[in-house]
């Protein structure tokens, strides 16, 4: 899933520099004293996971609509679903991910043989985002720990909610002492990438990631990134009304049912034949009037900053001379 995460310029209060390298000093010597390393060990933190999910359904739906007003349909398909899902997969294949694999060797090394043993990293850091601040969070998380590593979790300061619900029932479910949660804004994402860490997971903006990816680089610490980037879509026929209808359903969802369109697997534009457009716009338009006819059921604007570039986008001139349907705006609500 994308991302619309933190940019630099937002402000977060700052974590003491002490307090951060306290923190980093405990995950390290957790790990190094191999206690993530047994699989018993992986296991029994995804189990926690699940117990989390479980226990605190609820809380965790209230917190996603405090942050992004998800309706609770939404909130369990793209966060709390998945995640169940995810960490149930992780419990069934840990046992073939962890083991050795053998691999060939010449015959001038006869009689020796070899194998591939997989080998957790260390201390991960991990960047969410707040478009899906919980399935952000925590899915680098069922991989970093099914993997046996340390982790240090940083959720986004734009879905505040999310980020404590986090920061309170992490350490009640999981391994306080390998599994940490951090919260601030820029600037202790600045002060978590002046330490080594043995991997950074981020998910953002290309942005930020040119940040962090810098910071890592001093380090030489390896660096997944998960950014956001475009999402066309292709109308290369409209054949019969049954198929076009199939199609618009299908774009509408994409577009608009995941945050309100705020991902990254949201559709930017439609490329179609301009044979094709008027029938194409008549469909959309008909069917936004009934999949959209109560606004409450829909994610709102993450915060007022965005809803108001998102207004000012639509009082552009040569936006508004240009809007087929739409355009109203609900500041109150976002």
């Amino acid at each position: 899933m994308g991302s619309m995460a933190t940019s630099v310029e937002e402000i977060g209060a700052a974590v003491a520099p002490q307090a951060v390298e306290r923190r980093l000093g405990e995950l390290r010597a957790t790990f190094e004293s191999g206690r993530t390393r047994p699989l018993s060990w992986r296991q029994s933190q995804l189990r926690g996971l699940l117990r989390l999910l479980a226990d605190k359904e609820e809380e965790a739906f209230r917190a996603l609509h405090d942050d992004l007003g998800k309706h609770r349909a939404e909130a369990y398909r793209d966060e709390v679903g998945v995640l169940t899902k995810s960490a149930n997969a992780a419990l069934r294949e840990i046992g073939k991910w962890a083991a050795p694999e053998k691999v060939w060797v010449p015959l001038v090394a006869f009689p020796a043989s070899a194998q591939v043993v997989p080998e957790p990293l260390g201390v991960v850091l991990i960047f969410s985002c707040w478009n899906f601040p919980l399935g952000l969070s925590l899915e680098p998380l069922i991989g970093a720990i099914a993997a046996g590593n340390a982790v240090a979790l940083k959720p986004s300061e734009l879905a505040p909610a999310t980020a404590r619900f986090l920061e309170e029932n992490i350490g009640e479910y999981l391994d306080a002492t390998a599994v940490k949660v951090i919260q601030g804004g820029p600037a202790v994402g600045e002060q978590l990438m002046e330490h080594r860490w043995d991997k950074v997971l981020f998910t953002g903006c290309p942005r930020v990631a040119r940040v962090v990816m810098a910071a890592a680089a001093k380090h030489l610490t390896p660096v997944a990134l998960e950014l956001g980037g475009k999402c066309p879509c292709i109308f290369d026929a409209v054949a019969g009304r049954r198929n076009l209808q199939t199609s618009v359903n299908r774009v509408i969802f994409a577009k608009w049912s995941s945050c309100a369109g705020q991902a990254c697997i949201a559709i930017d534009y439609v490329l179609v034949e301009e044979r094709f457009a008027p029938t194409l716009i008549k469909v959309l338009k008909s069917t936004l009037k009934r999949f959209i006819a109560d606004s409450d059921q829909m994610a709102r604007i993450v915060n007022g900053r965005h809803f108001q570039r998102l207004s000012n986008l639509l009082k552009d001139p040569a936006v508004a001379a240009s809007v087929l349907h739409g355009g109203g705006l609900d500041a109150k609500n976002l």
